[in-house]
């Protein structure tokens, strides 16, 4: 059997992490996908397109995606596609980031409807389009999911993200003290090891 194992990076990373992943999947393709575009519905197609296209040549593909890139991938409409998929800090609760971003940055519904777009002084743009998107397409996910979440995660609440697990029959793993961004040498062996877990599942 054909198997591909995909990656769909978070914001800031790139398609070349997914190199890390080779040496736990020897037995599949590995490669990563370097989308162009940064909203759910762009990012989404790209996602879709690819996947449709990958989806010819093999029997069956494995998704892992990061952070942002599992919003992205849960708003690509790729479910039937998919065999299986490995969530990384995963950001499941897109609405309620957008909220939580607007109170760090005192800003209200009304204000953002009327300027449409603002920037914050931590770097991030608040859209109106953005999130009405959000709250008119809510997420559809039937893919069977391990997610890896940090308990330190700054991004996304325990609460959020055991939710989500439990709404959509996901597994969820905790690292104690891990981080939203997964980069040290422990965090790194933990997230080896839990994928070599959910492999034998």
């Amino acid at each position: 059997m054909k198997e591909l194992v995909l990656y769909i990076h978070g914001k800031g990373g790139c398609a070349g992490e997914s190199e890390h992943y080779k040496p736990l999947f020897p037995e599949c393709d590995v490669i990563g996908l370097e989308y162009q575009t940064f909203t759910p519905w762009e990012t989404g197609k790209e996602i879709r397109e690819a996947v449709t296209k990958l989806n010819e040549k093999y029997d069956s593909i494995i998704l892992i995606a990061n952070s942002i890139g599992a919003f992205f991938s849960m708003n690509a409409g790729i479910n039937a596609m998919l065999r299986c998929a490995y969530f990384i800090s995963p950001v499941v609760d897109m609405e309620q980031l957008i909220l939580n971003m607007m109170s760090w940055a005192d800003v209200t519904e009304k204000e953002l409807e009327e300027k449409g777009s603002i920037l914050t002084l931590f770097g991030e743009d608040l859209s109106w389009e953005y999130l009405c998107y959000v709250r008119e397409h809510p997420v559809s996910w039937t893919v069977p999911t391990r997610i890896l979440y940090g308990s330190r995660d700054n991004l996304t609440s325990y609460e959020t993200i055991s939710a989500f697990a439990k709404t959509h029959g996901a597994e969820l793993t905790v690292m104690e003290e891990g981080e939203h961004w997964f980069h040290t040498e422990g965090q790194m062996r933990f997230l080896d090891n839990w994928i070599m877990k959910g492999k034998q599942v």
